[in-house]
């Protein structure tokens, strides 16, 4: 329990009166923030990002990117660089179990600490709040969870997104069977909690599946259709205008429906039916009962069908199919992640929340599931969505070598970009990227290749090594980047020649108003290293 020893009767009742107003003014997700202990990840420091090609793979300059660091760190550099610009997140995190799945300051959260939940919701808040600024007005977030904190994650994204941002919490059946030997209920399935950022999302529609084109069997020369029931669930008490005589135009039967289960249409609409040939009467057209032809070309969704909330295991995959795809790529180190999910998961939600040239961001990346479902996907429509993955060391004190970033993520999206066993390379490419945090004071130290990578991330959509020679260049004729580490007049005539060729250029320096008396044009833009990068960090003063 807290201890209060060290307060004055005068602060013991400003905490009194900020509890009770906070606690009858207030409906929604309470945690004691204030109690547990602070989250050492969190930090004022500058974050720069250190670019490591020997990590990296493809040909630069690349379009996906690998962030090896504390979420928290990424996230305030991310924000940096792609404020407004992500249009899905999809994230994994730590179940909080109980059971050694959660890391917090470097120690395991165990099931019986007494500020557990807190120190959950506390540690996904802060990264919450960070991960908002990111998407697009028109974009989306979708987080995986279990029962442990399933109540706690949908009150905390309602604080942090507002309510009117949910969108659905989708049930996956992570299981094909049940564990016999349980103690209690048997699990089955997880959620997936999908919130928008505002009503400007727009869900895509799902490919129909061979299964329901199935039903499509039969054919007139007006295209194929199925038949439908030409009845609905009320009776004749309930809808009398829906209780009448229908006449077979090949036998000259007249058929009535039962009392119990009138016809779906009025008289009125019946007649349409009858004048447009929308009635099926059986394949001899002697049948009973009438039919109603639904063409396949009139579908309201084209080829296309609403997504559900409701994602069984033989749609997106499960447990076993997600370690299955984890061992197959990587053999040596398919342990050393014990939880991925399945790409099929992944896959489902970028076909509703994305399109082929969205950026993707999953900031607790694991097993690097995300950028592969990505990948497929790019793959199967021709697409070019990029994926922004960030993930942690996790070394500790027992296991100082580990880099599940490195050796696990990297790997894994390496193999699937260059083909590994019997799976084919589906192509693509990614920088890999380490995070190193500055203190505030000591900005001046920033690296020349840290600036350029900052300032390729917030202007161009692809990443290329600094060069150390001159001045650094990114663009074409329309706009460009450019990055003077170092000013001299030798390299001026160069730098005046690249100005000259583009339309609008945005030019960076460790001394602007040095080189603005030397170049001076309308389509120039002047900016200050590092104060530029300080000012949209957020750091104060």
């Amino acid at each position: 329990m807290p201890k209060y020893d060290h307060l004055t009767h005068d602060e013991l009742v400003r905490l009194l009166e900020a509890r009770d107003r906070r606690d009858a003014t207030r409906f929604g997700l309470v945690w004691e923030a204030n109690e547990i202990d602070r989250d050492n990840a969190v930090n004022a420091d500058f974050v720069a990002l250190d670019l490591q090609p020997e990590h990296s793979t493809g040909a630069a300059p690349w379009q996906n990117l690998v962030i090896e660091g504390d979420n928290f760190d990424a996230l305030r550099y991310l924000r940096m660089t792609h404020a407004g610009r992500v249009k899905c997140i999809y994230i994994d995190p730590p179940y909080n179990t109980g059971n050694r799945d959660f890391v917090y300051n470097d120690r395991f959260v165990d099931v019986n600490d007494a500020w557990r939940h807190s120190t959950w919701v506390e540690f996904m808040y802060q990264r919450l709040l960070l991960a908002k600024d990111l998407l697009r007005q028109d974009g989306s977030i979708f987080v995986s969870i279990d029962d442990n904190e399933l109540f706690a994650l949908g009150l905390l994204m309602n604080k942090v997104f507002g309510p009117n941002a949910f969108v659905a919490t989708c049930i996956w059946q992570k299981r094909y069977s049940s564990a016999n030997d349980h103690k209690t209920i048997a699990p089955m399935h997880e959620y997936v909690l999908a919130y928008r950022l505002s009503d400007m999302w727009q869900r895509n529609l799902l490919k129909r599946g061979e299964e329901k084109d199935r039903l499509y069997t039969l054919e007139d020369a007006n295209g194929i259709f199925r038949p439908d029931n030409y009845t609905c669930n009320k009776s004749a008490e309930e809808r009398p205008n829906l209780y009448y005589p229908v006449t077979n135009p090949n036998t000259g039967l007249e058929i009535w429906p039962k009392r119990t289960r009138v016809w779906s249409y009025s008289k009125e609409e019946h007649q349409r039916h009858v004048a447009e040939g929308l009635i099926y009467w059986g394949k001899d057209g002697k049948g009973k009962v009438p039919a109603f032809k639904r063409y396949k070309h009139m579908l309201r969704n084209g080829d296309g069908v609403v997504p559900t909330t409701w994602w069984t295991f033989d749609e997106v995959g499960h447990n076993d199919t997600a370690k299955k795809e984890l061992m197959a790529l990587l053999p040596e180190d398919a342990r050393a992640f014990s939880t991925p999910k399945p790409t099929g998961l992944i896959e489902r939600i970028l076909r509703i929340a994305t399109g082929p040239d969205d950026i993707v961001l999953d900031f607790f990346a694991g097993s690097g599931t995300t950028g592969h479902a990505v990948l497929k996907l790019n793959a199967e429509d021709n697409g070019n969505r990029r994926f922004i993955l960030v993930s942690n060391a996790e070394a500790s004190a027992d296991a100082p070598d580990k880099n599940l970033c490195r050796d696990v993520c990297a790997r894994r999206i390496r193999r699937v970009i260059e083909g590994f066993g019997d799976m084919p390379a589906l192509g693509g490419d990614f920088a890999y990227l380490r995070c190193r945090r500055i203190a505030p004071g000591r900005l001046l130290d920033i690296e020349h290749a840290q600036v350029w990578t900052a300032l390729q991330m917030i202007h161009r959509d692809t990443l290329a090594p600094f060069a150390p020679d001159g001045f650094s260049w990114a663009g074409d004729g329309e706009s460009a980047l450019a990055y003077v580490p170092r000013f001299s007049a030798a390299l001026l005539p160069a730098l005046r020649k690249a100005v000259a060729g583009c339309a609008a250029v945005t030019l960076y320096s460790w001394q602007p108003e040095t080189l603005r008396q030397h170049i001076r044009a309308a389509h120039v833009q002047h900016e200050a290293i590092p104060e530029s990068l300080s000012r949209r960090f957020g750091m104060k003063g």
